[in-house]
Formats: C-alpha cells, sequence, structure tokens
C-alpha cells in the first residue's frame, strides 16, 4: 500500500492506507509524482497483462474482497500503463477482479506511461543500492518494487544483488510503529539493533527506544533487555496469579473479600452481619 505522492492530486493521501509506503521514506516520491496520475478508470479500458505469471486466483478470496468493495470501496488503486487505447495491469490485477465481480464500473488507478515506468523503476533500483539509505528508506524502496512493479522479493534481490530473504528481512522494519521509522531516520539507528523491536507492542518499543538511543545498543544488548523484561514479566505474573488462588481460598474460609496486596492482607465485609461472623471467626 502507498501514501499520498506529491502530485497525485487531492484525495490521494485518504484514498490509500500508508502503512506500507509512506511518502516521507520514499526516496522517489517526488519522481513519482512528476510521472504519475491518479485517475478514476472505467473497468472495460482496463486489460490484463498476459505475459504475467499468476494466472490462478482463489475463488472464495476473491469473492471475500468483492463483498469488501461492494462496502468499502477500493481502498488501494491499481497500477496502470497506458497501451493504444487501453490501460494495461502492472499490479493490482486482484483488485481488478474483484472489482469486476462486485460489478464496479470503475476502479481507482495510478497511470504512468510505459517509458516512466520502466524509468521509474530504475531510479528505485539506483536508490536502493545507496550507500546512505537508511534501513527505512530501503524498506520502503523494495515494498515499493513489490508494490507497484509486480515484483517478487526473488526479482528485487536479482535487482540489487542481495538475498530474497535479505530483501524479507529489511521490509519486515515496515512493521514497526511511525515513532520507530523516524528514529531510525533521525538517529541513523542499523536494521539489526530494530528487528527484535517489530514483535513487540508499541507501548514497550516507546520504553526501549530512548535507552537504544542513548546507549547505542547492539543488537545483542536489544535481545538481552528484552529477554530480562520478559521474564520479569512472567515472574509477576506468576505471583499475581498466586496471589489469586490465596485470596479464593482465605475468603472462603473466612466468608468475606479478600484481597492480598504486596505484604498486606485486607478482609472486607459487606455488612454488619458478616463483620460479626469474622470477628467470630478470628477470635476463635
Amino acid at each position: 500500500m502507498v501514501a499520498k505522492a506529491k502530485g497525485l492530486g487531492r484525495g490521494f493521501e485518504s484514498l490509500i492506507p500508508t502503512d506500507v509506503i509512506a511518502e516521507e521514506f520514499d526516496v522517489t516520491s517526488e519522481v513519482d509524482g512528476k510521472v504519475s496520475e491518479l485517475r478514476e478508470l472505467k473497468l472495460e479500458d482496463i486489460v490484463r497483462d498476459e505475459g504475467q505469471p499468476r494466472k490462478h486466483f482463489d475463488k472464495v478470496a476473491l469473492e471475500e474482497l468483492a463483498a469488501s468493495i461492494q462496502e468499502h470501496g477500493v481502498l488501494q488503486p491499481i497500477v496502470v500503463v497506458k497501451v493504444g487505447k487501453k490501460y494495461q495491469i502492472v499490479a493490482g490485477e486482484r483488485r481488478y477482479r474483484a472489482s469486476q465481480i462486485a460489478e464496479m464500473e470503475t476502479i481507482p488507478a495510478i497511470v504512468r506511461t510505459l517509458d516512466a515506468q520502466n524509468k521509474l523503476e530504475l531510479s528505485i533500483i539506483e536508490n536502493a543500492q545507496r550507500e546512505d539509505l537508511n534501513p527505512i528508506e530501503l524498506a520502503t524502496a523494495y515494498a515499493k518494487l513489490k508494490e507497484q512493479f509486480n515484483l517478487t522479493d526473488k526479482q528485487i534481490g536479482e535487482r540489487v544483488g542481495k538475498s530474497s530473504s535479505s530483501i524479507q528481512n529489511t521490509m519486515r522494519l515496515l512493521k514497526l510503529p511511525d515513532e520507530a521509522k523516524r528514529a531510525m531516520q533521525e538517529h541513523h539507528l542499523m536494521e539489526g539493533p530494530m528487528r527484535p523491536l517489530i514483535t513487540l507492542d508499541p507501548e514497550q518499543i516507546h520504553e526501549i527506544l530512548p535507552k537504544m538511543i542513548e546507549g547505542g545498543w547492539s543488537a545483542r544488548k536489544v535481545e538481552q533487555y528484552i529477554a530480562e523484561n520478559k521474564k520479569k514479566s512472567s515472574t509477576r505474573a506468576v505471583k499475581v496469579n498466586e496471589f489469586l488462588k490465596e485470596e479464593a481460598k482465605l475468603g472462603r474460609k473466612f466468608g468475606v473479600e479478600v484481597r492480598i496486596r504486596g505484604r498486606s492482607v485486607t478482609l472486607s465485609a459487606k455488612n454488619d452481619g458478616e463483620f460479626q461472623k469474622l470477628l467470630k471467626v478470628l477470635g476463635e
């Protein structure tokens, strides 16, 4: 999915979700804005690329997407190039087919000329090979090649001289919250130390980031910190569970509500009757 690119017109940002390709991390957004146009195209004017290897689309998944499109519309434009009087699909054939099932008349599309598409792809690849590109910008470049140029991880790797697993690992950084992405950009944080954060909650990342930045933590240090805090959290959870069992046991014994907090035990009677009964039991 993509975010607003410069020059693509009013409403572009609201139309395209920003959780994968954000303009602030897209080093080719300015070039893209000059060669791309967001348009609403008639489905009848669109043709698939017969050279695309993917021929089979799961029928159930298409019908589910079609139902979503009927309710919400197409949230992510397809990408097309002008071929004669028609527009050939570069990326987004699944959305196109689902729109047909949903009996939509039009679909949002990012329109480029074939020449502009080829030049933009080359520009992204050249940028992805720059040594001064930070990991988030690099991940965004890979994601753009995948989402807008229909390239596989392997094909991206071949173009930039890296393995497909390396491409996948770098793109996983895009799952980080914006706070972490901006921190990578502003504080020149490397990919290695940031990877362990991908599976954490935003609150945990918010807590760790300042420590990482101040201490210049390595990936190993980050992993150790996460493991230690996970162990402490587990220990606290066990203690809480033990207290719950003890509270229930004492509650049954004394017939009142029991709360254990630290080293304090509180017995609470709901009424005078319960209170008198409690005093009697305690006095025995």
